[in-house]
């Protein structure tokens, strides 16, 4: 049963520590990328066999299988798949950026140009659950940045096909190609390229712990989005809030993995009660009970607050992944919010909505890096190059300043760079 505590009382360090969701796996995820990198294919292919139970003779999904899984779904749900990626499609485009140029008139020109990145690489989780939306949410924003080459990989079944809902997500998103590829060597081969699989400018994707150490370790060589660690959901409810539907959205969250966040915080214990019984009558009903139990039991929490706005201070101390406003008017407290991935407003807007159709991204930051890091977006497709012009008149203007400063740093070769220019030949 999820704990309830009151804010007054208890040790904030009960409140406010997470599970430690990085396993000790670095020795094994360094294996596995040295392997990668010195056998190529041969390495994935093996993988793919003790890890997936997939025996493959082909990494990448030709275009007859796209076809096949995409003509395999009824109208209804491919419908709904376009549906969401329009959502998508319209907010992200919301996001693009464009360079900027200034003219000072007296020769001098600054600037800054905008690029895509040329390839990028999307990690789609595989294992308990399928994730098409992740498919959407990844590869819209990189599709609307202009990149060039748009790659995904994910874990094939034991059949060595890869699900055919990601398959149709992808043809609908627009991605380039598809690899049967997880886990930590799925990073490995989209960090330093094999025979099959291109190297790629940029790895976004949540993943397992192993997935995450890999990305971890490959940054550098490679550009990633986030370090992603578990589901997190926190609602801040007042008692006006339905019970049911609060519990529901703790439960959507649990319900990912055993060491998912569900967090409510609310300024009423009675309605804290209400939640914690209906959180049990809902666990009893839930296909993936056991998963969601163990989160709720482990990690779960209901934190009774003396007003709402305190309650915000605690939202604001967890910097949560996804928050839920459920109340009467959620703008008058939105610019309370400090730290959280996306906020849902209101008390019909479920944490489900953000996950599927609404728009705005998925991939959010988690385990409380919230507080510096942001969703998803189409800035993390393209890349920003600065440019300076200066006329012969407008940097004499300036020379002697750059040699005064750079003399205070004691790099006078960098002083000279700019006054040279300038010394007559005996002078030089």
């Amino acid at each position: 049963m999820i704990r309830i505590y009151d804010y007054a009382k208890v040790d904030k360090n009960t409140i406010f520590a997470r599970e430690d969701s990085l396993s000790d796996v670095d020795g094994v995820v360094s294996e596995i990328i040295d392997k990668v990198r010195a056998y190529g294919d041969k390495a994935l292919l093996e993988y793919g066999e003790k890890f997936d139970g997939a025996v493959l003779e082909d990494l990448e999904v030709g275009h007859a299988e796209i076809e096949e899984a995409f003509e395999a779904f009824d109208n209804e749900f491919l419908e709904i798949l376009k549906e969401s990626a329009e959502n998508i499609r319209e907010y992200h485009k919301m996001q693009v950026r464009e360079g900027f140029e200034i003219r000072k008139g007296d020769g001098i020109v600054l600037g800054q140009k905008v690029t895509p990145l040329e390839k990028v690489g999307l990690y789609v989780p595989g294992g308990t659950a399928a994730y098409p939306s992740t498919v959407l949410m990844d590869s819209i924003p990189a599709k609307i940045a202009g990149c060039g080459e748009i790659v995904i990989t994910t874990p094939p079944g034991k059949d060595g096909k890869v699900n055919p809902v990601i398959l149709a997500a992808a043809k609908i998103a627009g991605v380039d190609r598809i690899f049967k590829v997880g886990g930590a060597q799925a990073v490995a081969a989209l960090a330093y390229g094999t025979e099959s699989v291109p190297r790629v400018d940029k790895i976004v994707g949540p993943g397992n712990a192993f997935v995450a150490e890999a990305k971890r370790q490959v940054f550098g060589q490679v550009s990633i989005d986030m370090i992603a660690g578990p589901s997190e959901i926190l609602v801040i409810a007042d008692s006006k809030s339905n019970p049911v539907f609060v519990a529901a959205d703790l439960l959507s969250q649990a319900e990912h993995d055993k060491m998912a966040s569900a967090v409510l915080v609310t300024d009423d214990y009675d309605f804290a009660k209400a939640v914690q019984e209906e959180i049990e009558a809902q666990l009893a009903t839930l296909p993936r009970e056991e998963i969601a139990r163990t989160s709720i039991e482990n990690n779960g929490k209901i934190i009774v607050a003396s007003d709402l706005m305190l309650a915000i201070e605690i939202a604001n101390e967890i910097a949560p992944e996804h928050l839920e406003l459920c109340v009467d008017d959620p703008f008058k407290y939105l610019d309370e919010v400090k730290h959280a991935g996306s906020i849902f407003m209101g008390r019909y807007c479920p944490e489900a909505l953000g996950d599927y159709f609404a728009g705005p991204n998925h991939t959010l930051p988690t385990s409380g890096t919230a507080r510096f890091s942001s969703p998803l977006s189409v800035d993390d497709f393209v890349k920003k190059s600065q440019y300076t012009y200066y006329e012969a008149e407008a940097l004499e203007k300036v020379a002697d300043k750059i040699a005064y400063f750079a003399g205070k740093e004691g790099l006078d070769g960098h002083g000279r760079s700019a006054t040279i220019r300038f010394c007559k030949e005996e002078e030089a």
